[in-house]
């Protein structure tokens, strides 16, 4: 597994100048995401993520469909969702952001009707507009916690915009080919998998479970609910500065005799030695098959 991800490590490795364009600001994907709050609020759910979808946005109904496909053919969905970024990263020359965080919906006026959980949104740079666009969101639910969800927002490493990377690969090949990857090593051993892949630093986000920060609470939570995970890719991207990317696909999670179905999507970012590695993942369940 450590040859074949050295492999793509180097394969990953771009050639890319600085420009002159200063590099994006984290601030704008967090305005993006409250812009979409507000709209949420004043012309409700339905309408605010047509308004606010990427042409390609998908969401998971269960399987992934256009974002503007499903909500055009549902009536208008009733209750109130609110919602906080808690933690954001956008690329360097800004066109591929993701914002995650807790939300709220309330189907009716007691607190009874609340649902609790935590969202992971995706956002692109639309050519045209040269806005932010939602790609994908993707949710869990769990108990309501007094616990206050650590912050984690940062602008880019980079001082200024970069190139469009110049390596061999299309854009995404080079994420399909970590995702699988890892998803093969997930046969071997979940714990092994995600020590191998996981940031130190990053995010996990289970049905029923408050997030967990940090790749030891990740590992912990792996071998305490001894589970063992399976996956398959379905597509992946990154950004044209090469910085930070994503994956989606769909996985199987055995608990004892259990087997469970969700959707996964994963953030890829770059490390010091030009590795790609996951900083977030979220697993949103699905109906058994």
């Amino acid at each position: 597994m450590n040859m074949i991800k050295a492999f793509l490590t180097v394969a990953a490795v771009s050639i890319s100048t600085s420009i002159f364009a200063q590099t994006a600001t984290v601030q704008t994907v967090i305005k993006a995401e409250d812009d979409f709050a507000k709209l949420t609020l004043k012309k409700g759910i339905k309408d605010a993520f047509l308004t606010v979808a990427d042409q390609e946005g998908i969401v998971f109904k269960p399987e992934a469909v256009k974002i503007t496909e499903f909500y055009s053919k549902i009536d208008k969905q009733p209750g109130t969702l609110t919602w906080t970024p808690k933690f954001a990263r956008i690329a360097t020359n800004g066109d591929l952001a993701v914002t995650a965080g807790p939300y709220v919906y309330q189907n009716g006026k007691a607190d009874d009707d609340k649902v609790y959980g935590d969202y992971v949104s995706i956002w692109k740079m639309d050519a045209s507009t040269k806005k932010l666009k939602l790609f994908t969101n993707l949710g869990i639910q769990h108990p309501q916690t007094d616990k206050v969800e650590l912050t984690d927002i940062k602008d880019p490493a980079s001082a200024s915009k970069v190139a469009p990377s110049t390596d061999p690969f299309n854009p995404k090949k080079i994420i399909i080919d970590n995702d699988r990857q890892l998803n093969q090593a997930l046969r071997i051993s979940t714990v092994g998998a995600y020590k191998e892949f996981f940031m130190p630093e990053g995010h996990y986000y289970f049905p029923g479970f408050n997030p967990m920060v940090g790749s030891d609470k990740v590992l912990q939570f792996f071998a305490n609910q001894a589970i063992v995970i399976s996956g398959e890719t379905v597509d992946a991207n990154r950004s044209t500065s090469n910085d930070l990317a994503y994956s989606y696909g769909r996985a199987r999670i055995q608990k004892g005799n259990i087997v469970s179905n969700y959707n996964y999507v994963r953030i890829w970012q770059q490390d010091e030695k030009h590795r790609w590695n996951i900083l977030l993942e979220i697993l949103s369940a699905v109906e058994n098959e």
